[in-house]
């Protein structure tokens, strides 16, 4: 799960040497449904996930570039959580041709405001990134954030949908017109492992 590995620059990200990217249509965003407050008490918002599961993940080659070359890669990604389920820790492993992300997130529950931050590092940076905000509606978590990319200020979503009890996706995009159109760069889906 990445899940927010946004600001992991590819050069820190990738272990490895690329490899021609396979070019495929691009995907439509994904949105949560609209309501008008995050749901009750989130604090127990991702016990779903706690474990450990298969994820198979694919990255846009050059986000905001136009490309639709996308890198695949598959692994693990291992959840729990910490201080007594107000927070929890995901470890990310996965590898493919164009090489390995190895990545940790930390999710942070503020009751006060009813919303999640998920922070990210990479293996790589050894640096906290300035977390994505939000919550869960109807079943759906997304989370934004400001930051930059290639030196151009730009808008994050990050979307957690299609939640069952043995499986997830996870989605971000970037915007560089102020959030008017989205370009979907990660794509993770996670399977329990039994």
């Amino acid at each position: 799960m990445p899940h927010p590995l946004r600001r992991l620059p590819i050069h820190a990200a990738l272990l490895a040497l690329p490899v021609p990217a396979l070019a495929q249509q691009a995907p439509v965003p994904v949105t949560c449904p609209a309501t008008a407050s995050a749901d009750a008490d989130g604090q127990r918002d991702f016990d779903w996930e706690i474990g450990s599961w298969t994820t198979k993940l694919k990255r846009l080659k050059s986000p905001l570039s136009g490309s639709t070359a996308w890198l695949e890669y598959e692994g693990t990604t291992d959840v729990r959580p910490v201080m007594d389920g107000r927070a929890n820790l995901v470890e990310l492993k996965v590898a493919g041709p164009a090489g390995r992300i190895e990545g940790a997130s930390l999710r942070l529950y503020n009751p006060k405001a009813r919303q999640w931050a998920l922070h990210f590092t990479g293996a790589g940076t050894g640096v906290m990134t300035p977390p994505t905000i939000g919550a869960f509606r109807g079943g759906c978590g997304e989370f934004y954030a400001q930051d930059s990319w290639n030196d151009r200020a730009i808008l994050v979503r990050f979307v957690i949908s299609d939640i069952t009890p043995n499986s997830a996706r996870f989605e971000q995009a970037f915007s560089a017109d102020g959030g008017k159109s989205w370009e979907v760069n990660w794509i993770a889906i996670d399977t329990r492992r039994a």
